[in-house]
C-alpha cells in the first residue's frame, strides 16, 4: 500500500502534470506568504518557497507524502513575476522577445520528517516576437496567472520559442520526471 499523496499547489498544471504521470493525489492548499527574503538570489527563491509551502501542508497531513513546488522566470538574474494586467503582460513580453531567460522550478516532497527539495533550471529561448503576436497573445490568452506572463504549452509556446535547454515540463511548473525518481528513489514510491 502507498502513502497518500498530497499536492501543495492549486496550480492547474501542476495537477495536470501529476494525472499525466497517473499519480493518485488530493491537493491541499495552504495559505503561505509568497514574500521572498531580501537579497536572496533569484536562483533560491523558488526552492526556499517550495520548503515554506510544504511545511505548512505537512502539519495538516500525517503519513502522506507532500509534494510543494514554486517556479519563477529570471532574466538576467530578475525575477518576471505573474503580471498585473494586460500593459504589464505586454512589457514583460517584449522583454523576453528575442532573449533567452531561465525557468527555475523548486521542489519540496516530504513525509514527515524525510524530505528531498531540490530545483530544476531550463533555458527558453524565444524568437523576435511582433507588437502584434505580443498583443494577440496577452488578449487571447489573458497569462495573468504565469509567471513570465506566458505558457509554453500555448500558441506563443508554438509560434514564438525557438528552443528550451533543458526539462519541457520544468517550463510548465513542475519538472515531473524529477519528482517521479525522488518518489521511487527516496519515498519507494511506484512501480
Amino acid at each position: 500500500m502507498h502513502s497518500k499523496i498530497v499536492l501543495a499547489s492549486q496550480s492547474p498544471r501542476r495537477k495536470q502534470l501529476l494525472e499525466m504521470a497517473e499519480i493518485s493525489f488530493e491537493i491541499i492548499i495552504a495559505d503561505v506568504d509568497e514574500t521572498n527574503p531580501p537579497g536572496m538570489p533569484g536562483d533560491d527563491v523558488p526552492e526556499f518557497l517550495a520548503r515554506k509551502k510544504a511545511d505548512a501542508v505537512s502539519h495538516m497531513v500525517h503519513d502522506a507524502i507532500v509534494i510543494a513546488a514554486d517556479t519563477v522566470v529570471l532574466l538576467d538574474h530578475h525575477i518576471l513575476g505573474k503580471p498585473v494586467d494586460e500593459a504589464n503582460a505586454i512589457e514583460i513580453l517584449r522583454q523576453l522577445s528575442g532573449r533567452m531567460h531561465k525557468v527555475v522550478s523548486g521542489v519540496c516532497i516530504r513525509k514527515n520528517d524525510h524530505e528531498v527539495c531540490f530545483s530544476v533550471v531550463t533555458e527558453v529561448y524565444f524568437r523576435t516576437l511582433s507588437e502584434e503576436q505580443i498583443r494577440h497573445y496577452v488578449t487571447r490568452y489573458k497569462p495573468y496567472d504565469k509567471a513570465g506572463a506566458y505558457a509554453i504549452q500555448e500558441w506563443i509556446g508554438v509560434t514564438g520559442i525557438e528552443k528550451i535547454n533543458g526539462d519541457y515540463y520544468n517550463v510548465m511548473g513542475l519538472p515531473i520526471g524529477d519528482v517521479i525518481n525522488v518518489l521511487k528513489r527516496d519515498f519507494g514510491y511506484g512501480q
